[in-house]
């Protein structure tokens, strides 16, 4: 017999090639490189295969998940990646604002409207701060 699994939950989404988001402007003074998030100095940011996210949160809802009408997809998965670097304490918490602006202009590069955008961008920036504090990370969980 084996031993218990450990794993985490509350994800939807799973990348199955790398992502690369060539300039952030969101520079660490040095790399930033775990598993499955690298982030430059230069502010180039790889999101590697396998990485879960959530998509979108809150009041709002994913705008389909394929195709033209998957404008919440880059966005979210560049900025679910920059918040659980800060929850991780590897990021600053005074790069928040930069990763909020990072959002938006993805939403808007990817053909959300203006005012969709708009509360989208007031909802993370009103409440999503307690995203990045340490103590929100995933729980471990065990089994059986």
């Amino acid at each position: 017999m084996s031993g218990p699994i450990y794993y985490k939950d509350g994800y939807k989404y799973q990348l199955v090639k790398d992502a690369v988001f060539e300039d952030t402007n969101i520079k660490p003074e040095e790399e930033i490189d775990t598993e499955f998030i690298k982030l430059t100095p230069e502010g180039q940011l790889t999101i590697h295969r396998l990485y879960c996210w959530d998509g979108a949160s809150g009041p709002t809802v994913d705008t389909g998940v394929t195709g033209l009408l998957a404008n919440s997809m880059r966005a979210s998965l560049a900025h679910d990646a920059l918040y659980q670097l800060m929850r991780m304490e590897l990021l600053g918490p005074k790069w928040r604002t930069d990763a909020d602006i990072l959002l938006d202009t993805l939403l808007e590069e990817d053909g959300m409207w203006a005012l969709r955008r708009w509360y989208w961008l007031r909802g993370v920036q009103w409440f999503a701060g307690g995203a990045i504090d340490p103590d929100n990370a995933k729980a471990i969980r065990e089994a059986p």
